[in-house]
């Protein structure tokens, strides 16, 4: 992995999910290179050991889909940083792993409101302080069940492309904005979510995508800070691709 030193000097991010996965990735990467992070999660333990490990400025803990507790960690956050120029929105859960018909309502409203409703909560508290600056880079973490849906995963798979609808409609409005908004569709990748799928759910997963493998964590926070760099300049409402050759649109 080659890391930018000063890619995000005199930059502020705020990445949700940040005490595992992809966010934790993420943020690691962004603190070297320069970036002072904020980072949310539900796991207040978990949170503190993230800090450590990332050397992120501040930490805050919360369920992104409480809309009250979301305003208040933007707050919060803007005081700790000083300013916030990133949101990266990686906080997201699986859900049950059943057909349609035996599918738990709860379930289906709880990933749809962790998943699409927190990641909405999180964009709209956060892009005040991105207009206030005249710059910002919001990239959304979406997933390959989102452009072609997962048997067994509805509602992550709705969920998702919920995420692609709603970066493609908010990059629009923000493109004469300095404020660039991308998602990434990636395929399964290495990360404590699989805790919560049936192994043969991840190894049919596995079996779609071409590369026979699944992806990193650290390879996709090597596409994630490209798109929340000053180097990404070009490109708003947009998909990224990273599924090893499963999605090729």
């Amino acid at each position: 992995m080659t890391l930018y030193p000063n890619r995000f000097s005199n930059r502020a991010a705020i990445v949700t999910g940040g005490a595992s996965g992809l966010g934790l990735q993420t943020a690691k990467r962004m603190v070297a290179e320069g970036a002072k992070v904020a980072l949310w999660d539900l796991d207040a333990d978990r949170l503190e050991i993230a800090r450590r490990e990332t050397g992120a400025a501040y930490v805050h803990a919360l369920d992104v889909s409480d809309h009250a507790a979301v305003a208040a960690a933007a707050a919060a956050s803007a005081t700790a940083l000083g300013r916030v120029d990133i949101l990266v929105a990686s906080a997201g859960i699986t859900g049950a792993t059943v057909p349609v018909q035996d599918f738990p309502v709860e379930s289906w409203l709880r990933v749809i409101n962790v998943n699409l409703n927190g990641l909405f909560y999180c964009c709209r508290e956060i892009l005040p302080f991105l207009l206030k600056n005249g710059y910002g880079r919001i990239v959304n973490i979406a997933s390959v069940a989102g452009k072609e849906g997962n048997p067994n995963a509805s509602a992550y798979s709705a969920s998702k492309a919920g995420v692609i609808g709603f970066t493609k409609s908010l990059g629009k409005e923000l493109a004469t904005k300095n404020i660039l908004v991308n998602c990434i569709t990636p395929a399964t990748f290495e990360s404590a979510i699989l805790a919560q799928l049936p192994q043969s759910q991840i190894d049919y997963m596995r079996s779609k995508i071409p590369m026979g493998r699944l992806g990193g964590a650290d390879e996709n926070a090597s596409l994630v800070c490209w798109l929340a760099s000053e180097e990404c300049s070009f490109s708003t409402a947009a998909t990224f691709d990273i599924s090893g050759g499963r999605t090729t649109y």
